[in-house]
């Protein structure tokens, strides 16, 4: 989705109150604060016996088990959980856009597929892990199709949502200047949508994610579903500790990523905003 063209960037313009920003480093410090308060307090209540050790490890001692794995297998589990959301991402929100744009811009498949999808959407994600087994095996067939399930759904919600909130003026006034119907999807409609379809794309890398943890604890021999279902196994807090941690370092960093794309196609709005 490109930059909109003259038309758009005039009629989109949104009147919004300007915040001061603060220093990076306060920001920085403001967003570690609850984090360094949770590794102390468990480090304290630990060490002092209030909680026992096999059930909450002192966040000490988990950089002596992250060694060992490191020096094992760990980057083999970090590369299968990584391109099983990759793929399951990218094939879940490849179609969500397309049924998306065809549900938004299209009345009759609309009428047709949205109360289908509605249904389906309301299926908990556990629960198609049988079905899938069945079909397609304990592969890898079976995992990214769960996490394309999962991407599927948000980038599809949002995106139909966004195209229908487009101001129909819009759509008058590229009527007004001739513009073609293709014209009109790619100048005005999708980048007026824009934002909302990014803000989908975003929640489909989230649920990505959490899908392929539920797809990596039923059947798995690698993954960072494999280490959390092994760590309960063979009573391995730290292993189940440090598994989450790692979920969370990288749905962060590829939020991050994501957040910073999007930041990057939608600088036509901080133009409109200081014209």
């Amino acid at each position: 989705m490109s930059a909109p063209n003259t038309i758009s960037e005039q009629l989109v313009k949104e009147d919004q109150p300007k915040s001061v920003a603060l220093p990076r480093g306060i920001r920085l410090l403001k967003g570690i604060t609850i984090p360094v308060i949770l590794i102390l307090s468990c480090e304290i209540l630990v060490r002092n016996g209030v909680i026992e050790p096999y059930l909450l490890p002192a966040p000490s001692s988990l950089w002596q088990s992250l060694t060992e794995l490191a020096e094992g297998d760990l980057w083999q589990h970090l590369w299968a959980s990584s391109w099983r959301v990759f793929l399951g991402f990218g094939i879940g929100i490849g179609l969500g856009l397309v049924f998306a744009i065809l549900v938004g811009l299209n009345r009759h498949a609309e009428d047709f597929l949205e109360p289908t999808f509605s249904a389906i959407k309301s299926i908990p994600s556990l629960a198609w892990i049988p079905l899938l087994l069945l079909w397609l095996g304990i592969d890898e067939g079976s995992k990214i199709t769960l996490i394309a399930i999962g991407a599927f759904f948000p980038t599809y919600t949002n995106t139909v949502a966004a195209i229908q909130g487009v101001d129909r003026k819009l759509i008058e006034v590229a009527r007004v200047y001739r513009l073609k119907y293709w014209q009109q999807i790619h100048q005005i409609v999708l980048p007026a949508a824009s934002p909302g379809i990014l803000t989908g794309l975003r929640n489909s890398l989230s649920l990505s994610w959490m899908f392929m943890i539920a797809a990596e604890l039923i059947a798995a021999t690698q993954g960072i579903g494999y280490l959390l279902s092994d760590g309960r196994e063979t009573s391995r807090p730290d292993i189940v500790i440090i598994a989450i941690i790692l979920l969370a370092v990288l749905g962060k960093i590829t939020d991050s990523i994501m957040k910073l794309f999007e930041h990057r196609l939608l600088r036509w709005r901080d133009v409109i905003k200081k014209s």
